[in-house]
């Protein structure tokens, strides 16, 4: 039996992915940093599905050890992984001026650091006969460098430059795919986020049933990478047309007048 790791699998569009998997009876393993709502999410899957292979097991994904001991938990249950989701991901949005070391650690941890660190563990676990999938959750932002935005546009980016560079190195015996999408409208605070970015926000959010959707299909049919929704491909386009200076000016329109910290210790 193989099971499917997803990573930020309380989160909304770890959820997502988490239900649709659910619902098709695939064999989940699941993770988040609070073992509390790992457990009531799993309780609710299985009232829906009493026969749903279930793992949960939480982790920290800023530290080795941590990622460590739930792979040595998973090796001493026998599991073996046919697909990996990363999801989880940190998108503090501020001038770099206002970051300490620790919201430079967390950052880079768990939106790099830790997708590289799973995806060596998984594969460690994994059958590698072609079937094995790694999808990761990149970002639209990862298109070009972003000011009031930069840590977080950099470690996607890197993200996205590692799995389509493992894709090359894995082929024939693992799908490597980096899913690129917009903002995802799943709370409140979210959503205000993306309202006060005005058109821009409203045009390049979709919802986190068709990210997860389209992100499914796309690593089934082993793309290197998928951007979402019509308007974050046309921005993509138009930002291949336009001087990065004049790229980056607008950016720093759009999220200088924002703020986001969901930095907790």
């Amino acid at each position: 039996m193989l099971y499917t790791l997803i990573t930020g699998a309380c989160g909304g569009l770890g959820s997502t992915f988490t239900n649709i998997l659910a619902e098709k009876g695939t064999p989940i393993f699941l993770t988040g940093r609070s073992g509390d709502k790992l457990a009531a999410f799993k309780s609710a899957l299985k009232e829906k599905n009493p026969a749903l292979e279930v793992v949960i097991y939480p982790c920290d994904l800023r530290e080795e050890e941590s990622r460590a001991a739930l792979f040595d938990y998973a090796d001493r249950g026998n599991i073996m992984f046919g697909r990996l989701i990363y999801v989880a991901g940190v998108d503090t949005q501020m001038a770099f001026e206002e970051y300490d070391e620790a919201h430079i650690l967390t950052q880079t941890r768990v939106n790099f650091e830790g997708a590289v660190s799973f995806i060596k563990s998984m594969l460690e676990r994994a059958p590698l006969d072609g079937n094995t999938e790694i999808l990761c959750v990149g970002s639209v932002t990862s298109i070009m460098p972003e000011p009031y935005f930069a840590l977080y546009a950099a470690t996607k980016k890197a993200l996205e430059y590692f799995c389509m560079a493992l894709r090359t190195e894995l082929k024939g015996r693992a799908k490597v795919t980096c899913v690129l999408p917009g903002g995802m409208p799943t709370r409140e605070d979210i959503k205000e986020n993306i309202k006060a970015h005005g058109g821009y926000g409203a045009l390049s959010a979709m919802s986190p049933d068709k990210v997860a959707g389209k992100a499914l299909k796309a690593v089934k049919k082993n793309k290197k990478r998928i951007i979402i929704g019509f308007w974050n491909k046309l921005t993509n386009f138009g930002a291949s047309l336009l001087p990065l200076s004049w790229r980056m000016h607008f950016a720093a329109k759009v999220w200088k007048n924002t703020r986001k910290d969901f930095y907790k210790e």
